[in-house]
């Protein structure tokens, strides 16, 4: 059966007060629009069209390759914005019409919308479900027999059907042909004068053809997000789904209400994560591993029997049995060894540090190799830029650096090695040496009496 979807993203989003538009707006870190658009792929769809509006360049500079944006130019309601795909109305097989600002439907309620529809022979089947407060949505009616009968706005509704709980989505599948065949028999005859897609339904139940929806349990499936309230209440939703999993497979979430984590990331068992942090994109995080409160960590690799304090960690790479921290920041390109230590006031980027190196506090490496087992003192730094290019510091194994060192690169300090405390190191130190580069101290008595 040839299927494909048709994602309605033209709304400016007024309610938002943003000047971007509204399906860009994110959830758990990816913008509303891709998010529906990766759960419809999911699903099985490929083939997706997105309907967007006059001035929405932004929104068809993110679409993903395969995925065709179509104009709509004026904006006069759902039937209308579908009416624009006509290339596809005279094909065969079913088509998924959702809105770009659904972002909680998931890819198995698309998947078991789609076999409901194809189990009854329905010539169309929405997606509804049951809430306490339907006020907001389309109501469903049915039939005697069961079948949609139509999906009335709230303003349509007699006092009788007020009481109808059943409320729908927004979502619903169709035989192609009758959809377009009916688009052209929908009016505006409304208090919006708008071309309601849900018309539709109600069209093609009163000429005799069979409609059905099929019910989500989860009533938050359905909200579609129109303003920022209800954002912040679709990335909590989102956010309590995520933890809820990883909660499932053994890690411990000490607070998951205050704790935000992508659902791209991929944390092991027995790692415990406090409140207030923010774990983002490709993150991988091994078994029992400790991050501390406040942590902030995007796109890195973190191994087993980690423990991260207080700290930021971007595009890094942490070796099992390592602490960071704590507030030490891992900026892109370091890569930490097993059980190196990085103590407070750290900053790493773009340098390697190999196992069982030490940086205990106050220091800057940028731009650097250091050795296995290298202790770096207090305060010691790699100066690694000159005003124009970067250059690299490369320290031994066992090396020492003393407290207070500038290592101006390109330098290398040999296994085993010593430079003095309040050194600026600007010459290669062979293996096993001592460098000290700091003038001799000269006291003058009673000095303050002068």
């Amino acid at each position: 059966m040839q299927v494909r979807a048709i994602i309605t993203a033209a709304g400016t989003g007024k309610r938002m007060n943003s000047k971007k538009p509204k399906v860009l707006h994110e959830v758990g870190g990816i913008p509303m629009i891709s998010r529906v658009i990766n759960n419809v792929r999911n699903a099985g769809i490929s083939e997706i069209y997105v309907i967007i509006g006059e001035s929405s360049e932004a929104v068809k500079e993110i679409l993903p390759e395969g995925v065709k944006a179509i104009e709509q130019q004026e904006q006069l309601g759902t039937a209308h914005a579908v009416k624009q795909a006509a290339e596809l109305k005279d094909l065969e097989g079913e088509t998924l019409v959702i809105c770009g600002d659904t972002p909680l439907i998931r890819t198995k309620t698309i998947e078991n919308l789609q076999e409901e529809h194809r189990n009854t022979g329905f010539k169309a089947t929405i997606l509804s479900a049951q809430t306490d407060t339907p006020e907001d949505f389309g109501r469903v009616l049915r039939k005697e027999n069961g079948t949609v009968k139509a999906i009335l706005e709230d303003a349509e509704l007699s006092e009788e059907e007020r009481g109808i709980k059943e409320v729908s989505a927004g979502a619903m599948i169709f035989n192609n042909k009758a959809l377009f065949n009916t688009l052209e028999k929908v009016d505006n005859d409304n208090e919006k004068n708008e071309y309601y897609l849900t018309d539709v339904i109600g069209l093609l139940s009163s000429k005799g053809q069979r409609v059905g929806a099929y019910v989500t349990r989860d009533a938050n499936e359905i909200i579609g997000v129109d303003d920022r309230k209800l954002l912040a209440f679709a990335s909590r939703i989102l956010r309590e789904r995520v933890n809820d999993a990883l909660l499932e497979k053994g890690v411990t979430i000490i607070d998951p209400l205050n704790t935000y984590i992508d659902e791209s990331v991929k944390i092991g068992m027995d790692t415990i994560i406090y409140p207030n942090t923010v774990i983002k994109g490709q993150t991988a995080i091994g078994e029992n591993t400790i991050i501390s409160a406040n942590c902030e960590i995007s796109n890195s690799i973190i191994g087993d029997d980690v423990e991260i304090k207080h700290s930021v960690v971007t595009d890094a790479e942490i070796g099992n049995g390592t602490t960071v921290g704590p507030y030490a920041q891992l900026r892109p390109g370091a890569k930490l060894g097993e059980t190196v230590k990085i103590g407070n006031f750290v900053e790493v980027k773009k340098s390697v540090l190999k196992d069982g190196a030490k940086v205990s506090h106050l220091s800057y490496i940028g731009d650097a190799e250091i050795g296995e087992r290298a202790n770096i003192g207090c305060g010691a730094i790699t100066v690694n830029y000159d005003g124009v290019n970067k250059f690299k510091t490369t320290v031994g194994d066992d090396a020492f650096i003393g407290c207070n060192t500038n290592l101006v690169a390109p330098v290398t300090v040999g296994d085993r090695s010593i430079t003095a405390a309040g050194s600026t190191i600007t010459d290669d130190v062979p293996e096993d040496s001592l460098a000290i580069a700091r003038n001799k101290q000269t006291t003058k008595d009673g000095y303050y009496k002068k």
